[in-house]
């Protein structure tokens, strides 16, 4: 028996542009030592192609992002305000409006507005229609006048009968106003679509598909987060569980299958029967597939000591 725990990682969200245009270079990763008023970086989609081309950004987050000569904001004061406040969004408690001009900017896939009463009005929306727990990860800097979170958002659909639940990560640009020290900008990017600017059609298929009837296996499955959830697969951090593994001959064989199978229906120590949960894990030893490891995760409240 072992105890499995799936890895993560989180990769660094490409930081978004403010005030006016300007032309953005598409050929590199981002630099380890960027100047202060230049970022070369590379999108996803970019990454995979072969014909670098040069791209229009558009600057959105109202403030100039040029390094002043003397810092007149207290930005890691309000990245500890962030770490505070961004939890209780969909609470009782709520955000602190007097961090955010009266002018804000909020743009995500779907939704805009322009007022904090618009965007406070949305949040309530939500938090009827949805019931959306919402998880921040890490709160970080990213420019003279701009931070970056990333975050989880569960959600449940509460006016269709089967109550669907969907999941969205991505990461929330947040440009500061350099006069007043309030954020004056706000622009989510989802990590399970490429296209990003309001209005996403991309978006809106997003949310549609996630509000399918769907039937899943009614049995117990390992405790996990959502780290992040792309659109072909999902970065998960698992709790601690147990799992029964053994050996078999071949990916698409069922030697080692049957193996575990039975040892939760019965054929082990003290002949218990074990209720059956989810995933079987089935990994590759070998370059050819001959050799794979097979496991099934026990119950939560399984005492193994027996």
């Amino acid at each position: 028996m072992a105890t499995a725990q799936l890895s993560t990682q989180i990769l660094r969200p490409i930081p978004a542009a403010c005030v006016s245009f300007r032309q953005v270079t598409t050929t590199g990763l981002p630099s380890t030592s960027p100047s202060p008023s230049t970022t070369i970086f590379k999108t996803r989609k970019e990454a995979i192609t072969t014909n670098q081309k040069l791209k229009w950004a558009r600057r959105l987050s109202l403030v100039d992002q040029s390094s002043p000569t003397k810092p007149t904001v207290d930005v890691e004061g309000l990245v500890s305000f962030l770490y505070d406040d961004l939890p209780h969004l969909f609470d009782d408690q709520g955000i602190d409006r007097t961090a955010y001009d009266e002018q804000v900017t909020f743009r995500d896939p779907i939704t805009k507005h322009d007022t904090i009463s618009g965007y406070l009005f949305n949040i309530s929306l939500l938090k009827v229609l949805f019931r959306p727990l919402f998880q921040l990860h890490w709160v970080k800097q990213t420019g003279p006048y701009e931070i970056t979170t990333r975050w989880t958002m569960g959600m449940k659909f509460m006016l269709l009968p089967w109550k669907p639940e969907l999941a969205f990560t991505g990461t929330s640009v947040m440009g500061i106003n350099p006069k007043n020290g309030k954020f004056c900008s706000h622009l989510d990017f989802w990590d399970s679509i490429e296209n990003n600017d309001y209005f996403s059609l991309e978006g809106l298929w997003d949310v549609f598909r996630q509000l399918r009837i769907y039937k899943t296996p009614d049995l117990e499955t390992p405790r996990y987060q959502i780290l992040k959830r792309t659109a072909n697969y999902e970065v998960r951090k698992y709790t601690p569980f147990i799992v029964v593994e053994t050996d078999g001959d071949k990916l698409s064989g069922s030697t080692g299958f049957n193996t575990v199978a039975g040892y939760i229906f019965g054929k082990n120590s003290t002949m218990e029967k074990i209720p059956m949960t989810t995933p079987v894990f089935t990994q590759a030893l070998d370059p050819e597939l001959s050799e794979v490891s097979i496991q099934i995760v026990l119950p939560l409240e399984k005492d193994i000591s027996r």
